[in-house]
């Protein structure tokens, strides 16, 4: 049809090329100010005071102001703890004399031997291991007995339709658990422990 001429102009507009100078200033630009952006994000959401582990033995004081903060903690505050007992004694012979009130304060550390009742250190008093020693030995020959009456017993569920095979297991179950709670139970009695 028609054919363009040198002399005859275009309607295109001549697009301009940025050199990759320009596009690597753009994009450090971009880079620059997103971080700065997510600088100052982590700023205003952060902590004014640090996460401290807090639990029954631990205190802190914080002392702030305008140039910080000064923290001061014990993990395991108090180190001493003080036990306070009252005892009431007689005075004279045969109590004659009147009553005397006496208060004795003990101090003790976390180790277990005054509020735990163990020995040195937290470790077990030698009548606590023989309890623990007769408890164990009477819930094992609890749990033989009870699992050989339920076994005896057993057979009188398992002709229950659909679920007697289940029931039978049940009250086996049933019978040694009760069975190691009793003997547990009688053994410590024997033993005259707590």
């Amino acid at each position: 049809m028609f054919k363009k001429t040198p002399t005859e102009t275009s309607n295109e507009i001549p697009v301009k090329k940025i050199s990759p100078l320009k596009w690597a200033g753009i994009g450090l630009g971009v880079l620059v100010g997103v971080s700065h952006l997510g600088m100052i994000g982590h700023l205003i959401n952060r902590p004014i005071f640090p996460n401290l582990p807090v639990g029954n033995y631990t205190s802190y004081t914080v002392e702030y102001g305008r140039d910080g903060y000064r923290i001061k903690y014990n993990s395991n505050d108090p180190k001493v703890m003080t036990k306070d007992r009252i005892v009431n004694k007689k005075n004279g012979f045969f109590g004659i004399g009147g009553n005397t009130n006496i208060i004795q304060q003990e101090q003790y550390t976390m180790d277990g031997a005054t509020h735990l009742q163990g020995g040195e250190a937290g470790k077990l008093t030698a009548q606590q291991v023989e309890c623990i020693k007769a408890e164990g030995g009477g819930e094992n020959a609890g749990r033989m007995v009870g699992a050989s009456a339920g076994a005896a017993v057993a057979p009188w569920f398992s002709s229950i339709p659909y679920i007697g095979w289940l029931a039978a297991g049940w009250v086996a179950m049933f019978a040694q658990d009760k069975g190691a709670d009793i003997g547990g139970d009688v053994a410590t009695m024997v033993k005259d422990c707590e």
